[in-house]
């Protein structure tokens, strides 16, 4: 029996968290950087299986596999941060600037790895700007510019809008890598890592990460998306949504209810100093 009980697994988020945040900036910029690459590489893959079969939940099925691929090599997904770098802070084990700092760290590194993606695949799929009509091109155009100017157009219902898919999102994403938790074989971990991922994708919400990616390269690939647009439509809105739904949602909330009472970690001051020289 492979399976991890939620007090083990509520035990082990923290554990993961304090991992993550002694990590340094070198750690988690590469980390991060590969993290947001390989988001992009899934993110591709899925919106060419949905364009080729007219079938979006083909896409969703196929998504996960980026995600598998972060989770077993232990990489840095900002979202996956959001939920389980501040469950140390709340016991105690480190500052609130170690969990700004690994958050923006990770941030980083996701978008530059989302970028460089970004740039590369949109020279392969237009043929460097010489390549005819592709109704591939056509469909990430559409998509950058449906999460953008598409929200810009229905004003504050378009921001509260965005904010909420945000929430939704990461509510199912961090629950993925809580998921990934539940089981010590890499079989486990692939099956119940992979459902809340299908989940959230499936329905169209809006991950910060994947939207690193999607956004840029429709904007290279002729979406009329200005920075200001990717920005203040999306990637901040979906960012502090995305801490909202994977905090509260499920790292707070399966702490909350399936952690030890931490009182015994809190009685231990002399732990605080070592993980405090982190920041």
């Amino acid at each position: 029996m492979d399976y991890m009980k939620p007090k083990d697994v509520a035990n082990a988020m923290v554990e993961a968290g304090t991992v993550k945040a002694a990590l340094s900036p070198r750690d988690l910029l590469v980390r991060g950087m590969l993290s947001g690459a390989i988001l992009g590489f899934a993110t591709s893959l899925a919106i060419g299986a949905t364009v080729q079969t007219g079938q979006p939940i083909v896409g969703a099925i196929i998504f996960p596999v980026g995600f598998v691929m972060i989770v077993l090599l232990g990489l840095e997904l900002v979202t996956g941060s959001f939920a389980l770098v501040p469950l140390p802070f709340i016991e105690r084990r480190i500052g609130g600037t170690t969990v700004l700092m690994n958050w923006t760290w990770v941030f980083v590194g996701n978008l530059i790895g989302a970028l460089i993606y970004a740039g590369l695949y949109a020279v392969a799929i237009s043929m460097a700007g010489a390549g005819g009509p592709d109704p591939l091109i056509t469909r990430i155009v559409a998509i950058a510019q449906a999460k953008t100017t598409g929200y810009e157009a229905a004003g504050l219902a378009g921001m509260a809008t965005v904010f909420v898919k945000a929430i939704l999102c990461n509510w199912m994403v961090c629950l993925g890598v809580v998921m990934g938790m539940t089981s010590s074989s890499t079989v486990g971990k692939i099956a119940a890592a992979w459902l809340p991922i299908l989940v959230f994708f499936a329905q169209g919400f809006e991950h910060s990460v994947v939207n690193m990616f999607l956004i840029p390269a429709g904007m290279m690939l002729g979406a009329k998306v200005t920075f200001g647009d990717w920005w203040l439509w999306n990637q901040i809105p979906v960012t502090l949504g995305n801490i909202v739904g994977g905090f509260v949602f499920t790292g707070f909330a399966i702490y909350v209810t399936h952690r030890d009472a931490p009182a015994k970690t809190l009685a231990s001051p002399a732990a605080s100093p070592a993980p405090a020289a982190a920041e």
